[in-house]
């Protein structure tokens, strides 16, 4: 049979740079991998080498700040090749050298700095900076201007950083960016920039930061040192802190296409090397890191328009991790090379697994943004919520046993199978336990909107992973006590789960919890309540509604999703927006007193959902209501383990049924203590 993905693995190249395939590695904000001196820590130096060493062609970092002084960045934050140049092209060419033993390419990306973007968290004692005297993106704060001579020093600093960047082994930089509403897209967009000096007025002008950003690296390196951009060629604004959805009709107040074509052909003039094409800004998060609600895809129309507008190669990335795709997006030409963020974070040896034919093998990446966007978010910390190891390759690897064990696992939902692979891996000896008819727990149901396709793929994914390393598995086999005391197992892991809480409602059967819903073959009636408005219960309602369904949130706090966290503002603000624009009714301050004959009553307290008059009084609303759908959280199930805890001498509880959270811990949990168990 011939090889099908052959054309993904054909050369290409980008300046004078040959790249041994058309894989790149996205850059992704490398938090917590580097030191107090700006270098690359033994973390980053080995989950940069571990992708490398997985077949991806172009390895392109996270970010790297070129400047601490006109906006500080608080070290040790991201690596910086100005702070300690010395120190940095040390620990820079450890990397680059490791990486290039495998054939691959490792490009560095520069920033000139956020600007109205910057993370509070990350701001520091000084003023936020912009082009122009603006709203800042997430503080009530009016941002300070950049100064001529701030920017002309940013500008040195660039070529510095790049000089710095190729004596450490760097094959080529990436420029971040005219994209997402960074400082130098903040310069490049109207909107942001109202300045009247030489960096404002027309597109030439507001593009002359980054003109001289590149002529200033090409000084410094050489012309044929490669200075690609990571570029957004449409911006998705309708105002300030106010983006648009897919299907949205629209005023762009950002960068529109047209503009976007005009820009990058000015870019490409200036002497960028390739265009790493997205869209999207700060102000519409969920277009620059697309969550699960974002179709697969996204940024390749825009990489073709790119394709046709530019003679330089065309990156796309945007939830590519569908090989065909990939395939397809390469051979009809909407890009020369298919970036994969998230997907390597999951998977580092994706493409080798791909090359080789192990297409099943690749874990799937779920784009539930918790252990990336949400952590580095909430804690500047950058790990992935279905692989443990990342970002801590060495601290997590797999610890090989000389005395395999017979461990049984009870329960197999994600923190059972997660658990028993790594028993498996390691060389012990896990036996499944589970009482439903498949592995996979709550990714079954939680996988039944069509957004949530990438849940089904992971549980797919358990099983598969599962066979082939021979675990023994029971299903339709709810384990007892005396079976678990009676088959010798030398350690039990009980990951049994949780149950969804109920409210005091039977309505002949009209009150279902979520998970059962979810779980139901048909759809009947058109009127559904959802009591609860955290993430399970919108998504469920968001799901109901693309069903046609008529749909109401009752949410006992002042707003949804207010007890879910950390996460990411690119899944919680678009989900947040699609709850309207889908039509679904939104009570919050609310509590549902009544059920009775498909009439539902619920009880508004606070400020009101309609505002005018009367907001702040408690109402009695009475809804028509065919199925009220219960999503008001779960309850930990650990009877099991209670019955065991005095007679197991090696026993774990782990997963939800210690303490019920998200997919992220569940396997997190079941990895740390797998891989203990000697």
């Amino acid at each position: 049979m011939t090889y099908p993905y052959k054309a993904l693995f054909t050369p290409v190249t980008i300046g004078k740079c040959e790249i041994k395939n058309r894989f790149a590695m996205a850059p992704m904000g490398p938090l917590g991998l580097a030191d107090a001196d700006g270098g690359f820590n033994q973390r980053g130096i080995d989950y940069y080498t571990e992708r490398a060493k997985g077949g991806t062609g172009l390895i392109i970092t996270g970010v790297s700040f070129v400047d601490n002084r006109v906006e500080e960045h608080g070290m040790p934050n991201c690596p910086c090749p100005t702070h300690n140049p010395v120190h940095f092209t040390r620990t820079g060419r450890e990397m680059t050298e490791r990486i290039h033993a495998y054939g691959a390419k490792i490009f560095m990306q520069m920033s000139g700095g956020f600007g109205r973007v910057t993370i509070p968290t990350n701001l520091g004692d000084y003023p936020p900076v912009a082009p122009s005297p603006i709203q800042h993106r997430w503080l009530d704060r009016t941002c300070r201007e950049l100064t001529k001579e701030e920017i002309k020093t940013i500008v040195k600093q660039f070529g510095k950083g790049a000089y710095h960047a190729k004596r450490a082994g760097f094959d080529g930089v990436q420029i971040h960016a005219v994209h997402e509403g960074y400082l130098i897209d903040q310069f490049a967009i109207e909107l942001f920039n109202q300045r009247t000096d030489e960096y404002g007025g027309s597109l030439e002008n507001r593009l002359r930061f980054a003109r001289e950003i590149v002529e200033e690296i090409k000084e410094s390196c050489g012309a044929d040192f490669p200075v690609t951009l990571r570029y957004s060629p449409k911006s998705f604004i309708k105002g300030l802190r106010d983006g648009a959805l897919p299907g949205e009709e629209f005023e762009e107040k950002g960068r529109d296409l047209e503009e976007g074509i005009a820009a990058a052909g000015l870019l490409v003039e200036y002497g960028y090397d390739a265009l790493d094409t997205d869209v999207g800004s700060y102000d519409s998060w969920w277009w620059s890191h697309p969550p699960m609600y974002q179709e697969k895809g996204l940024y390749l129309p825009y990489a073709k328009l790119m394709k046709e507008t530019v003679d330089v190669p065309v990156i796309c990335a945007g939830r590519m991790d569908d090989p065909d795709r990939a395939l397809k997006a390469v051979t009809e030409g909407f890009t020369d090379m298919v970036s994969l963020g998230r997907p390597l974070l999951a998977d580092p040896d994706y493409v080798n697994k791909l090359r080789s034919g192990r297409v099943s093998e690749i874990r799937p990446c779920i784009s539930c943004h918790e252990g990336c966007m949400g952590r580095i978010q909430e804690y500047s910390a950058l790990n992935c919520a279905v692989n443990p190891q990342a970002c801590r390759e060495r601290a997590y690897a797999y610890r090989p046993v000389l005395s395999p064990k017979k461990i049984a696992v009870v329960g197999g939902g994600v923190a059972g199978c997660e658990a028993a692979r790594v028993l498996a891996t390691r060389g012990h000896k896990p036996v499944i336990f589970e009482k439903s008819s498949t592995l996979g727990g709550n990714l079954i149901p939680a996988g039944r909107p069509d957004f949530k396709e990438d849940d089904l793929a992971l549980a797919r994914w358990f099983a598969d992973e599962l066979r082939r390393l021979g675990v023994e598995i029971h299903l339709d086999h709810e384990a007892k006590k005396e079976e678990l005391l009676s088959s010798e197992f030398d350690a039990v892991i009980v990951a049994t789960g949780s149950a969804p809480k109920r409210l005091p409602f039977a309505e002949d059967g009209k009150c279902v919890s979520a998970t059962e819903l979810l779980s139901s073959e048909a759809l009947d009636g058109t009127d559904y309540v959802v009591a609860g408005g955290g993430l399970v219960g919108c998504e469920t309602a968001l799901w109901l509604a693309k069903e046609g369904k008529k749909v109401t949130i009752v949410e006992m706090l002042d707003r949804l999703l207010a007890v879910n966290g950390p996460l990411c503002h690119a899944n919680s603000d678009m989900l947040q927006k699609l709850i309207p624009f889908n039509g679904i009714r939104v009570i919050t301050d609310g509590s549902i007193i009544g059920f009775k004959d498909g009439i539902l009553e619920v009880e508004e307290r606070g400020s009101g959902n309609d505002g005018g008059e009367g907001s702040g009084q408690i109402r009695i609303w009475q809804l028509t209501c065919d199925y009220l759908v219960e999503a008001v959280g779960f309850t930990e199930n650990k009877s099991l383990y209670e019955a065991l805890q005095y007679e197991v001498p090696q026993l774990y509880l782990i997963g939800d049924s210690r303490k019920v959270s998200n997919i992220m811990y569940a396997i997190w949990d079941a990895f740390e203590v797998a891989n203990h168990i000697d």
